[in-house]
């Protein structure tokens, strides 16, 4: 059963969703690992998904299809994935709350899965995340588009690549359209009105990021402790 918070989350509302692996682990290895975050995020963002995915694996490429095709049909969701960038210790999320309880749920299933996936591998075992996920309250669209570009240049910042279109591991790629839209898992356009080109420049041009990243300032939750 997911915590209780101490603010509980309104459906309707967009929080920016941030945890971070135990004692800063390195959790996130390599490019499978990496993606079975990306397919974990992508299946439990639906209701309808209740299956552990180690069992969906098993299934044939047909039947994983199918599963996936009957879902997105279903549309019946607890979330709604606005943006998110993995990172090799932590992972930020952009989330819209869909469902009463529906971050809580996405995240139980989610960071839970993930850990009994990576113990199994790594022959390890013990918590994996540094306690409970945190999040905060999004209340402009603006401070969206702005934590949008925050959380695509997460790995620049890191300077684990040079380019935010070098790191695979984010959404940036569905934001400047070079992501074939079947893997696409992120609903923004609704959100944020600005065309693949204009991103791809309000992301590149950081001249005035320094100044716009103080409208953010209380979003950014990489040291949070609340």
């Amino acid at each position: 059963m997911p915590q209780t918070r101490k603010d509980p989350l309104v459906a309707g509302e967009i929080y920016h969703v941030f945890t971070r692996s135990i004692a800063k682990f390195v959790v996130l290895n390599n490019a499978d690992e990496f993606e079975r975050m990306y397919q974990l995020i992508s299946l439990y963002r639906h209701k309808g998904f209740n299956i552990k995915y180690s069992k969906f694996v098993d299934l044939t490429h047909a039947s994983q299809d199918q599963v996936a095709k009957n879902l997105v049909e279903e549309n019946n969701l607890l979330v709604e994935i606005v943006a998110y960038c993995f990172m090799p210790t932590h992972i930020h999320l952009l989330l819209k709350q869909v469902s009463e309880d529906g971050i809580s749920k996405f995240m139980s299933k989610v960071l839970n899965g993930y850990s009994r996936f990576f113990n199994a591998k790594h022959k390890r075992t013990g918590p994996l995340w540094s306690g409970r996920f945190k999040n905060v309250l999004v209340t402009t669209d603006e401070q969206i588009l702005h934590l949008t570009r925050y959380l695509h240049l997460n790995p620049t910042s890191a300077d684990i690549a040079k380019k935010p279109d070098d790191w695979e591991f984010s959404s940036y790629g569905e934001y400047i359209n070079t992501i074939d839209p079947q893997f696409r898992i992120c609903n923004f356009r609704d959100i944020i009105d600005i065309s693949a080109k204009e991103y791809k420049k309000f992301v590149d041009d950081r001249k005035k990021y320094q100044r716009e990243l103080s409208l953010i300032k209380s979003l950014i939750i990489d040291n949070y402790t609340g």
